[in-house]
């Protein structure tokens, strides 16, 4: 008898709204950016080393006051969505904490804290989304971090009450102050899922799917590879985020991103709040991907419609 391969779908609680104020404050010039890992944990309100080049900066009120705000955000998160999707997934879907080679996460926007939450043993986790990725946060080049703190929280609150990303919200929070793109919500999603980064790399892809070194804007598909350590088993792990188009129009033109997918063979995947794209015929090629390449698919009920599951093939929990 030929093993099914897995299917589950799943809900999730909402959050209560959380606000806070802000205190605005001049940082100290720098000639070198701090290292992500400092940033990271400095963007996610959390304490750093003494001998930090942001340390000074935590004196702040503007950052105590942020940290205060997502002490107490990630606690409610914790407590009303983590806590029960861990149960959930202990009861309905064990073999999702087992290692595997990759976990694929469509139309994720920055949102790495539920896929590492689902498959915490991926080794590799690619998102992807249309927004861009920002140039490398620096706090101590930020003129106004009040401003920037609080639009970062208010670019995040969507998702930390909701369990999902408003697009046009995090699209305006996030262009309208010195914290551009989803490489900061990435940096606070890593550091309060307790992960030290040991390297970020800013990438490209050609048509073939191959990957380089690149600049921002420089051609090919922009994406970013973050580099880090899962501080509770010690083992690294990479994430991948690019900017692109995923309709099939978007990989017809531009076919890299699903190629450098197909590297990584078969893995799982994550759908939630993918605003039922996958309903459409204008997005089968990622839809035949994602069922192609997954041996395990973790969705709502805005993912890929049960009519394209083969029950033959499919071990569908709902």
């Amino acid at each position: 008898m030929t093993a099914k391969i897995t299917l589950s779908i799943f809900a999730l609680s909402i959050l209560n709204a959380v606000c806070s104020a802000q205190v605005q404050q001049n940082p100290l010039p720098s000639n070198s950016p701090p290292p992500p890992d400092d940033t990271a944990r400095f963007l996610a309100g959390m304490p750093l080393a003494k001998n930090s080049p942001l340390a000074v900066l935590a004196s702040d009120p503007a950052w105590q006051e942020h940290s205060a705000f997502f002490e107490k955000a990630f606690a409610k998160l914790n407590l009303r969505q983590l806590k029960k999707l861990h149960a959930w997934e202990q009861n309905y879907l064990p073999e999702a904490t087992q290692p595997m080679p990759v976990a694929f996460y469509m139309f994720s926007g920055p949102d790495f804290l539920y896929v590492d939450q689902f498959f915490p043993k991926a080794p590799v986790y690619v998102l992807c989304g249309k927004e861009s990725m920002g140039p490398p946060p620096d706090p101590l080049r930020i003129t106004n971090l009040s401003g920037a703190l609080h639009n970062l929280e208010e670019a995040m609150n969507s998702s930390l009450r909701f369990s999902f990303f408003i697009t046009k919200d995090m699209k305006v929070d996030l262009q309208s102050q010195e914290l551009n793109g989803t490489l900061p919500i990435l940096y606070v999603f890593l550091a309060r899922a307790d992960k030290s980064i040991t390297d970020v790399t800013f990438i490209s892809l050609n048509r073939n799917g191959t990957f380089q070194e690149s600049r921002l804007g420089q051609g090919g598909t922009p994406g970013v590879r973050i580099d880090y350590i899962d501080n509770r088993s010690g083992d690294a792990q990479t994430l991948f985020y690019f900017t692109t188009d995923i309709s099939d129009g978007g990989i017809q033109s531009n076919p890299g991103f699903l190629k450098f997918c197909e590297h990584f063979g078969v893995g799982s995947s994550l759908l939630k709040s993918s605003s039922y794209l996958m309903f459409e015929e204008g997005f089968a090629t990622v839809r035949n991907f994602i069922l192609d390449h997954s041996n395990t698919i973790v969705q709502d009920d805005a993912g890929i419609p049960l009519i394209y599951f083969n029950r033959d093939k499919w071990n569908i929990r709902l």
